[in-house]
C-alpha cells in the first residue's frame, strides 16, 4: 500500500526502484485522475464553449453531488474489499422520506424529517452489514437482493403509502440543500477560510513530522499543493460570484458545495487521525492479520455498512433536492453503479485498504464533466454509458495493475 521508505528513513534519498515502485504502484496518488479531469474539461470546452460557463459549472457540481456521496458511502466498504449494491435506492429512500414527512400534509420540521430519514438509511446499511458478518454471506449477493428490496419498499411507498406515486420537496430547507446559495460576500469567506485553514494544517503536520524524526516531502510540494488550491479556490469564486440568472441575479456559491466540502473534512478525519480509521485500513489490508491483533473485525465490518447506509441517506437528501422531489417514474437504477463508479475512478482500491475520502469526490466530479459534457455536444444517451463504462474500465485496469506491480516489485 506504500512506499518503502527504509532509505528514506536514514536520510537517504527515494532510489531509482522506490520511484519506479511509486509510479506503478499506485503511490501517486490523485495526479493522473486529475490530468485526466482537466483533459475531459479542455475536450468538452473546445467542443462547446458554454461548458465553463459559470451557469453550466455550477450545475456541473450540483449533479456531481450525489455522484460524490454515493461515491464516499461505497469507500466506507470498499475499504474492506466489500461492497454495496443498494446504495443508490437506500438515499431514494432517505430522500423520499425526508419530501413526505415535510410534506403539508404531515408537516414535521426539517430536522426531525433529516433525523428519521438518515436512521433509516444508516439502519438499512447496518441490517446488510450484520447478514454479511452473522452468516458469512458474500456482500456483492446480500446487497443485491437488498438493491431489489428497497426498490420494491420505496416503489410501493410512493404508490400506495403516500398517494400519487410522487413525494414533491414543499420543505424550504430540503429545497435550498442544492438550490440555496450563500452571498457572494460568503462565497469569499468560505474560499478563504478554506486555504487559510488548509495551509496551517499542511505546515503544522510538516512541523510535527520534522520533529518527530520523520522525512517530509520536498517542501517545493507542499508550496505548489497550496499555490494550486489557491488558485483553484480563487476561479471557483469568480466563477460562482458571476450572475448566472436568466430573469434575476443569481449569485453565490451553492449550499451544496461547502456542505459537501465538511463531511470529506469529517470523514477524511475520521479515516486518517482516528483509531477507527486505522482499524479500518488495518482490516481492509489483511483481516487476518487484525483479527489477531486484537482487532474486532466483525464490528468494524458492521459499522462500515452503517457508515454507508447513513452517506447514502445524506446524499439522497441532496438528489431529492436537486429533483424538486421523487416520484416512482424519476427512478434511476444506474445510481448505483455511479457510487462505485465515483470511488473507483478517483483512485480506490477494489481489493481493500486503499483509498480516502477525497477520491469520490474527484471521481464524482469527473462522472459529472462526462455526462454534462455529452449532452452539451449532442451524443446519444447511449454513449453516456458507453464512455462511462470505458473510464470505470480503465481505472479498475489501473488499480489491478498496480497491485500486481507492487507485488512483483517487493
Amino acid at each position: 500500500m506504500s512506499l518503502d521508505t527504509s532509505a528514506l528513513e536514514s536520510g537517504g534519498t527515494p532510489s531509482s526502484r522506490q520511484r519506479l515502485r511509486a509510479l506503478v504502484g499506485g503511490d501517486l496518488g490523485l495526479v493522473p485522475v486529475l490530468i485526466a479531469l482537466v483533459a475531459l474539461v479542455v475536450y468538452f470546452q473546445v467542443r462547446n464553449s458554454v461548458f465553463l460557463s459559470a451557469a453550466n459549472v455550477t450545475n456541473l457540481f450540483i449533479q456531481a453531488v450525489i455522484y460524490v456521496f454515493l461515491g464516499m458511502a461505497e469507500v466506507w466498504l470498499l475499504l474492506l474489499g466489500e461492497i454495496d449494491l443498494s446504495l443508490g435506492w437506500v438515499a431514494g429512500m432517505a430522500g423520499s422520506i425526508a419530501a413526505i414527512v415535510t410534506n403539508v400534509q404531515y408537516a414535521w420540521p426539517w430536522w426531525a424529517a433529516f433525523l428519521v430519514a438518515l436512521a433509516v438509511s444508516a439502519a438499512i446499511g447496518a441490517l446488510w452489514g450484520l447478514f454479511v458478518v452473522r452468516l458469512r454471506l458474500p456482500s456483492f449477493i446480500v446487497t443485491l437482493a437488498g438493491n431489489f428490496i428497497v426498490e420494491g419498499v420505496l416503489l410501493y411507498i410512493l404508490d400506495h403509502v403516500f398517494q400519487g406515486g410522487g413525494a414533491p420537496v414543499q420543505e424550504k430547507v430540503l429545497s435550498d440543500l442544492t438550490n440555496g446559495n450563500l452571498t457572494p460576500t460568503w462565497t469569499w469567506v468560505f474560499v478563504v477560510a478554506t486555504v487559510v485553514v488548509s495551509a496551517v494544517v499542511a505546515l503544522s503536520r510538516e512541523r510535527a513530522r520534522r520533529r518527530a524524526g520523520l522525512v517530509n516531502a520536498p517542501l517545493y510540494r507542499l508550496v505548489v499543493k497550496l499555490v494550486a488550491l489557491t488558485v483553484f479556490g480563487v476561479l471557483l469564486a469568480l466563477v460562482f460570484n458571476a450572475d448566472r440568472g436568466s430573469f434575476i441575479p443569481i449569485r453565490g456559491m451553492p449550499f451544496a458545495v461547502p456542505l459537501v466540502f465538511g463531511v470529506m473534512v469529517l470523514y477524511s478525519f475520521v479515516l486518517a487521525r482516528t483509531k477507527f480509521g486505522r482499524y479500518l485500513y488495518a482490516i481492509g489490508g489483511n483481516p487476518e492479520a487484525a483479527r489477531r491483533a486484537g482487532i474486532p473485525v466483525d464490528r468494524y465490518r458492521v459499522y462500515a455498512f452503517l457508515l454507508g447506509g447513513l452517506t447514502a441517506g445524506i446524499g439522497g437528501l441532496f438528489y431529492v433536492s436537486r429533483l424538486g422531489g421523487y416520484s416512482s417514474s424519476s427512478t434511476d437504477s444506474t445510481v448505483v453503479l455511479y457510487a462505485v463508479a465515483a470511488a473507483v475512478i478517483g483512485g480506490t482500491s477494489l481489493y481493500g485498504g486503499r483509498g480516502k475520502m477525497t477520491y469520490p469526490v474527484v471521481g464524482g466530479i469527473i462522472l459529472a464533466v462526462i455526462i454534462n459534457g455529452l449532452v452539451l455536444i449532442q451524443v446519444s444517451a447511449t454513449m453516456e454509458f458507453v464512455v462511462t463504462g470505458v473510464v470505470l474500465l480503465a481505472a479498475v485496469t489501473v488499480d489491478s495493475l498496480a497491485r500486481r506491480s507492487q507485488t512483483l516489485l517487493k
